[in-house]
């Protein structure tokens, strides 16, 4: 059995000592067992798109918008929280599996509250699924706590920030009127204060750089497969009950051209450099916007399906800036994101805002151009400002390679 730090030490033939995995370690890939909890988030990520979809067609755009934000933070958080953890002590053995598994199931229970938080503002089957959850997780910062003494005092921290802020969550259930709002902005600041917090004095927690990028990116898919998802159902609809129209065509190739095109742009800073715990909360925290809005975007282009079919109440200017909007946003994120970490072909500032604004501007000539068109222009502008940037990184980089 090893005693050095980092390592993971076995007594048992089914418990290993949680002493925090050795950040440095190579070729550390997500396990089986974190590709299935992501998959449990499949299901709440579904839930809140389609939420935001059903409010976005029937021209409930404020309400829906607040609600899917709200919710998808809820989705997030829990997402992240294991994430961490689990690239700082993942030990595999039976008892983590166990607690992992109780993880899961608080994540069921949260997606079958996804409804009533979205349409009546009322988390109480969401929080039921937190508490699940942090059960576990509480379960787990007390182990590493116990059997990693280097980074007891930020786990200790972790297990006491989670506990506080949980009960906040509990108390809010009773707030009315104003407050709820109002306690539910606090909540979320308190949550993304808790690891700086445990992190500030002390030792910081021994993260897996590699590890959460690929985490992070092996989510960035999951949510991109929702946007294909939700997309092929609404044309799938849509050409059984009217046939292919052009505007259907127009709008499906349009969403796989953005799909694709920001596939590629996120993944040209995927080997995100996370050397500080200020970048690495920067890049993690702003992972919220990225995948809200990519979720959103699925949303956004059924809805489009469905303002090109006259189903619903959304006008072609705001089903169009359904689908700009959420892509504006992507892009900006992920420009900025790629800046802050060094690395990535779309950092260009010039030429992502350029982008952007050209994306918006089709989004809201809709009613000119046809919806169809509309869609199709923004997957053609997003796939330019893709081009353009790795155009200027590939001639800086050779500019680069002859002066050294």
């Amino acid at each position: 059995m090893s005693g050095s730090d980092g390592a993971v030490e076995r007594i048992g033939p089914l418990r290993r000592v949680m002493r925090g995995r050795d950040p440095e370690e190579e070729h550390r890939a997500s396990t089986p067992l974190e590709l299935l909890f992501d998959l449990t988030f499949v299901v709440a990520v579904s839930q809140a798109a389609a939420q935001l979809h059903h409010a976005l067609v029937e021209g409930h755009v404020g309400a829906g918008l607040a609600g899917y934000a709200a919710v998808f933070f809820a989705i997030w958080w829990a997402w992240m929280n294991f994430t961490w953890f689990a690239s700082a002590y993942d030990t595999d053995d039976v008892l983590y599996r166990l607690l992992t598994l109780l993880q899961m199931a608080g994540v069921l229970v949260l997606a079958a509250g996804v409804p009533a938080a979205f349409e009546h503002s009322d988390f109480s089957v969401v929080v039921i699924g937190y508490v699940i959850m942090r059960v576990a997780l509480i379960t787990q910062w007390i182990r590493a706590a116990a059997e990693h003494p280097g980074g007891r005092q930020a786990a200790l921290r972790y297990a006491t920030g989670i506990v506080v802020v949980q009960a906040g969550w509990i108390a809010r259930l009773w707030a009315t009127g104003v407050w709820a709002p109002v306690t539910f902005v606090v909540l979320v600041a308190a949550e993304l204060a808790v690891p700086a917090w445990a992190e500030y004095h002390g030792r910081a927690t021994r993260w897996h750089p590699e590890h959460i990028t690929e985490r992070y990116s092996l989510f960035t898919i999951i949510v991109l497969g929702e946007v294909i998802l939700a997309s092929l159902a609404a044309v799938q609809s849509a050409v059984s009950a009217h046939g292919l129209t052009t505007s259907v065509l127009l709008i499906a190739i349009g969403g796989l051209i953005l799909v694709f095109a920001l596939w590629w742009i996120y993944f040209t800073g995927s080997d995100a450099r996370l050397g500080t715990l200020r970048t690495a909360l920067t890049w993690g925290y702003g992972h919220y916007v990225v995948f809200a809005a990519l979720a959103a975007l699925g949303a956004g282009l059924e809805a489009a399906l469905d303002a090109a079919e006259h189903h619903g109440h959304l006008s072609a200017q705001t089903a169009g800036l359904a689908v700009a909007v959420p892509t504006a946003i992507v892009v900006l994120v992920l420009g900025f994101l790629h800046w802050t970490t060094g690395t990535g072909a779309v950092g260009h500032g010039l030429l992502v805002v350029a982008g952007v604004l050209v994306v918006l501007a089709l989004g809201f000539s809709a009613p000119a151009v046809g919806l169809g068109g509309a869609v199709l222009g923004i997957g053609l502008a997003v796939a330019a400002t893709l081009a353009a940037n790795l155009t200027v990184f590939r001639r800086r980089t050779t500019a680069m390679g002859r002066t050294a």
